[in-house]
């Protein structure tokens, strides 16, 4: 005797060997709209360094008790007064440091196309939202902070070493005069600071959100990031 009827199938489970926990293959590496945001927060934020100095560098001496100073913008040097610039070249000249004419750092002018880069570059990552994107921008975004950093060294290095003995009128044996890259330095009667001024403080948030995306990423996927 044989019964006809309906026939049952077990239901078939798709990717019954994934664990439960892992991502669908279309989700990994994708960004949530918080680290999306960051991104494109910190990357808009460096705008700021066009309108504001990244750095400023301050001389504070007996004849000066008001003192002289200097901005580092991205494309220029400034003093803090209009005159500031003027007299701090007139003093160099007495120790045989070679005059700071903006137009002759050629970084000056390099800068703000770097830094349209970067930032067209944060944009273009919260826009595709992928951790790859993420990394490689924060990875362009850290070095060049570090390489500019480097420089800036580098140039306060060589106005304060190389010095024309020639023309010099104060001469001082073994002594340099190089300002300080952070804090505080005495060059003979003068106390010179250096401190991130309002773009550089601005940038310096604008890599700790980065470096915030990051971690939210990494923390999202379950991952560290190494």
């Amino acid at each position: 005797m044989t019964v006809s009827g309906p026939v049952l199938h077990a239901p078939v489970l798709r990717d019954a060997g994934r664990p439960a926990s892992a991502a669908p293959p279309r989700a990994r590496g994708r960004l949530g709209t918080p680290a999306r945001v960051l991104i494109g927060v910190a990357a808009l934020l460096l705008a700021t360094l066009y309108l504001f100095p990244l750095w400023t560098i301050r001389l504070v001496a007996p004849q000066y008790p008001e003192g002289l100073g200097m901005h580092i913008w991205i494309n220029t040097v400034s003093g803090l007064t209009p005159t500031d610039l003027g007299n701090i070249n007139g003093l160099n000249h007495y120790i045989g440091m070679r005059v700071i004419l903006p137009e002759a750092i050629p970084e000056l002018s390099l800068m703000p196309w770097i830094l349209a880069a970067i930032i067209g570059l944060g944009v273009l990552s919260a826009l595709i939202g992928r951790r790859a994107g993420l990394v490689a921008w924060l990875g362009v975004y850290a070095t060049a902070a570090l390489a500019g950093m480097a420089d800036f060294w580098k140039w306060g290095y060589d106005y304060g070493h190389n010095l024309d003995a020639a023309t010099a009128i104060i001469k001082v044996p073994g002594m340099s005069y190089q300002p300080p890259l952070l804090g505080s330095k005495q060059l003979l009667n003068f106390t010179a600071t250096s401190w991130p001024s309002t773009g550089g403080l601005l940038a310096g948030v604008s890599l700790a959100l980065a470096v915030a995306a990051l971690v939210l990423a990494f923390r999202k996927s379950g991952e560290t990031p190494a």
